[in-house]
C-alpha cells in the first residue's frame, strides 16, 4: 500500500487545492526523471508524488480517502461483514453478518429481516465475499486488477490549451483521453477501469504527461522566454514586427533605439500557474544583420565609425 498522500506531498490535511498543486509542482520538478537520470530513488519518489497528487487533486477521491472509504492506492477499503460501527467484525447481537443478515441471531429464529433460512443460497453469498479458486469456496478475497502505467509526450501548446489525444496500449487497445488545460510536466492522469482485469474489476490506467522541449519558447517558472530577431532599421527607427505566441502570431511595437537584450513583455501569454492564472511571454530582442552583406549598409557603417566613433562597452 502506498504511503499517506499528505505525507508524500508534505502538506497538512487542511491544505487547499492551490497548496496541493504548488507542493506537487515543486516535488515533481525536484524528482523528475529527466533531472535524475539513473537515480532509482528519485524515480520512485516521483511516482509516489504523482500518485499522491492524482488522489488528493481529485476532490471526490480526496473526500473518500479522508472518510476512510478508499486507501492511498485509491482502492475501496473492506469494512467487514457487519457494515456498522465497532471493529467491523461483528454486527448487532454479536453476529459477524449484522442484524439484517439471514445469519443474524434473532433469538434462534430461522427468520431475520424477512428472509427464510432455507431460501438463502450459501454459494452466492460466499462467492461474493471470497475469491473462488477453481470455482467456489476459494481462499482470499477477490482481487482488483493491477494498474498499468504509460508515458505520453505532449506539445507545450497542448499543455496550455488542453487537447484530445489517442493512446495505444500494449494489448492493442486504443483510448481517447483529454489533456486538461494547464497540464503540468510530470502530471499523472488516472483512467478508471482501463488497467489489467481482475475478479473485483479492472485496475486503472495511469498516464504520465511529459511536455516536449519547444523550438521557440523556453519555460522559466510560469513565464515563457523567446528570442525575437529584429532588423537594424527597426531597432534604430522603431517599427512593427510579427512575433510568435503559443496561440499564434501577434504584432509587437519595437521602440526606437532598441538594443539586443532588451525585453518586451506580453502579459498572460505564458504557462498556467498553480492558481490557473497564466504567466507572461518575454520577447528578448536580437538585432540581426542581413544574411547577405548590404553595400549601402556597409557604407553607412564606415561613415558612422569614421565620423561618430563610440564604444558600447562600458569601462569598469
Amino acid at each position: 500500500m502506498a504511503q499517506d498522500p499528505y505525507l508524500e506531498l508534505g502538506v497538512p490535511r487542511t491544505a487547499n487545492a492551490d497548496e496541493l498543486r504548488r507542493a506537487f509542482r515543486k516535488l515533481a520538478k525536484q524528482y523528475h526523471p529527466d533531472k535524475n537520470q539513473g537515480n532509482k530513488a528519485a524515480e520512485e519518489k516521483f511516482k509516489r508524488v504523482s500518485a499522491a497528487f492524482d488522489l488528493l487533486g481529485d476532490e471526490d477521491k480526496r473526500k473518500k480517502f479522508d472518510a476512510g472509504e478508499i486507501d492511498a492506492d485509491g482502492r475501496e477499503i473492506y469494512r467487514g461483514f457487519g457494515g456498522g460501527g465497532g471493529n467491523g467484525n461483528a454486527g448487532p447481537g454479536g453476529s459477524p453478518f449484522g442484524q439484517g443478515s439471514p445469519f443474524g441471531q434473532g433469538g434462534g429464529s430461522a427468520r431475520s429481516g424477512g428472509a427464510q433460512f432455507e431460501d438463502v443460497d450459501f454459494s452466492d453469498i460466499l462467492g461474493e465475499m471470497f475469491g473462488a479458486r477453481g470455482g467456489r469456496g476459494g481462499g482470499g478475497f477477490s482481487q482488483r486488477g493491477g494498474d498499468v502505467r504509460t508515458k505520453l509526450d505532449i506539445d507545450l501548446e497542448e499543455a496550455i490549451a488542453g487537447a484530445k489525444r489517442r493512446i495505444a496500449f500494449s494489448d492493442g487497445r486504443t483510448l481517447d483521453i483529454t489533456i486538461p488545460k494547464g497540464a503540468a510536466d510530470g502530471q499523472v492522469l488516472r483512467l478508471k477501469g482501463q488497467g489489467s482485469p481482475g475478479r473485483a474489476g479492472a485496475g486503472d490506467a495511469l498516464i504520465e504527461l511529459a511536455i516536449r522541449p519547444h523550438p521557440v519558447f523556453k519555460r522559466e517558472g510560469d513565464n515563457l522566454v523567446m528570442d525575437l530577431p529584429v532588423s537594424v532599421p527597426d531597432a534604430v527607427l522603431g517599427g512593427k514586427v510579427e512575433a510568435p505566441t503559443p496561440e499564434g502570431p501577434v504584432t509587437l511595437s519595437i521602440p526606437a533605439g532598441s538594443n539586443s537584450g532588451s525585453t518586451l513583455r506580453l502579459k498572460g501569454r505564458g504557462m498556467p500557474g498553480a492558481t490557473g492564472k497564466r504567466g507572461d511571454l518575454m520577447a528578448r530582442l536580437m538585432i540581426t544583420l542581413p544574411e547577405t552583406p548590404d553595400a549601402e549598409l556597409t557604407k553607412i557603417a564606415q561613415t558612422w565609425r569614421a565620423e561618430r566613433p563610440y564604444s558600447p562597452r562600458r569601462r569598469p
